[in-house]
């Protein structure tokens, strides 16, 4: 499962490495993001009348079909080896792909009865893409509400210790075949959903604080330096 992802990028990093053409004057760089369906807040890439186009999508996949939004609220991911088998997913895979940028997600790791927040990440620190699937869906009075789910695959070796399961995230070769269904069918594109490789990933203790969805700190980066939680003073909630 992914539930919590990093934005901490500027768009103009994301701009350039997706050629987007027009800017997204609403986004701003978030670290601590979770899903929600109050109001559409994640940057995702679709790809548009041939070219890649940012828009702001909900959280938690609405499909078309659904009877109310409340339906995304189970949906935030998905499995790699089970889309084609799910109607929520199989009408999706090769119309409707889209890439989530990132440049981080949070698990948690169990020591006793207590559970630990890390933050995974490239070694490079530079944003990457999510593989996940987007749908549109329409409010009694028409309006569209458009939303998106993160696909999971298998953890590599640097997951496996502390969760069984890990967002896709796309090689950099790889993302224009995921954006582009027209020319790469899903049978193809099925084989780039693979885990990352773990020696171009790390991962950090964060302050605990991170627990507390919505809590969006401009700072987090610097609780990463705080191994042991309470142990100095970005541990303690006046600080901020």
């Amino acid at each position: 499962m992914c539930g919590r992802i990093t934005s901490t990028f500027e768009f103009s990093d994301i701009r350039v490495r997706w050629n987007l053409d027009r800017d997204l004057p609403l986004y701003k760089p978030r670290f601590n993001i979770a899903p929600e369906q109050i109001s559409p807040t994640i940057p995702v890439i679709v790809r548009q009348r041939g070219g890649n186009e940012c828009r702001l999508l909900h959280w938690g996949l609405i499909p078309s079909w659904a009877a109310d939004p409340s339906t995304g609220n189970r949906m935030i991911n998905a499995r790699a080896e089970t889309l084609t088998e799910l109607p929520s997913f199989k009408p999706l895979v090769d119309r409707r792909r889209c890439i989530i940028p990132a440049d981080g997600f949070y698990e948690w790791r169990k020591e006793g009865r207590r559970k630990v927040p890390i933050w995974v990440h490239l070694k490079n620190r530079k944003p990457f893409g999510l593989a996940g699937l987007w749908d549109v869906w329409r409010k009694p009075d028409g309006k569209r509400v458009e939303s998106f789910t993160i696909i999971t695959t298998e953890p590599n070796e640097l997951v496996r210790p502390v969760h069984n399961r890990m967002p896709v995230i796309l090689q950099l070769e790889d993302e224009e075949q995921w954006l582009d269904a027209s020319r790469t069918p899903f049978v193809k594109a099925k084989l780039l959903l693979k885990p990352y490789p773990d020696e171009l990933m790390d991962a950090h203790d964060v302050s605990p604080i991170v627990n507390t969805t919505g809590r969006s700190v401009s700072n987090l980066f610097q609780m990463m330096r705080c191994l042991v939680p309470g142990s100095c003073r970005c541990c303690d909630e006046d600080f901020y």
